[in-house]
């Protein structure tokens, strides 16, 4: 790692630690591969000392899977993980609107306008950058509640339900999906700066029901039953 890159980062496992988090955000690193980590800290320009210690660090965050060995591997998808997250946000995203909507600033309004601006549904294999724009809207949303325990716990989420939106978005949508998305978008900013809780709430509960995390939840649970009974979202 060069002087000035590690500049920008308070040690080498800080660094390391968001360069493999975004090689596997990215799907760069795959759901289940193994992490060869003396090739991975000559790639990015660091020692495995620090890497080690990044590892230990996705691992509490559910992204990747230690074994007393050292060995390690991106943490593979899971039908049951997908099912969790999508029940939790179903019941948080909606609060965390309609807490918005009562609670929302200027400075609030001022984000969520600015994070909407230019925002587009995600493409199939989106890059690491359309991945963030859209958490960046969706974190300017929550964040208006101001409720602090109920922010960390959908930022906490979110890494993990992005690896399942990579997984869905592996079936093109068509051009109507991503429409629909852009205007559930649209009206939750609409509906939040108007303080209307209850339409707010409504909207994103369709946006999860509707969801790319909801997708991949069907799809895994698909696989994992070897049966569509249970219907597609």
């Amino acid at each position: 790692m060069s002087e000035s890159a590690a500049e920008l980062y308070t040690t080498k496992a800080d660094y390391a630690y968001l360069r493999v988090k975004e090689l596997i955000l990215s799907g760069t690193l795959h759901p289940g591969s193994v992490i060869a980590q003396a090739q991975l800290a000559r790639e990015i320009g660091i020692s495995t000392t620090p890497l080690r210690e990044a590892l230990r660090r996705l691992k509490s965050e559910g992204l990747v899977e230690l074994d007393a060995h050292r060995d390690a591997r991106v943490a593979p998808l899971a039908a049951e993980e997908a099912r969790d997250l999508l029940e939790l946000r179903r019941s948080l995203d909606p609060l965390a609107v309609a807490l918005a909507a009562e609670r929302r600033t200027k400075a609030d309004i001022a984000a969520m306008r600015a994070a909407l601006d230019g925002l587009k549904p995600l493409p199939g294999n989106p890059a690491y950058e359309q991945l963030v724009a859209h958490r960046k809207f969706h974190r300017a949303l929550y964040s208006a509640s101001h409720n602090d325990l109920l922010i960390q716990t959908l930022d906490g989420l979110w890494d993990k339900a992005d690896r399942y939106r990579r997984l869905a978005l592996e079936v093109e949508r068509g051009q109507a999906a991503r429409d629909r998305k852009a205007a559930e978008h649209e009206a939750l900013v609409e509906y939040v700066i108007a303080g209307d809780a209850d339409s707010a709430a409504a909207v994103m509960r369709e946006h999860i029901d509707t969801s790319l995390g909801a997708q991949a939840a069907w799809r895994l649970r698909k696989q994992h039953t070897g049966s569509d009974t249970a219907g597609e979202p």
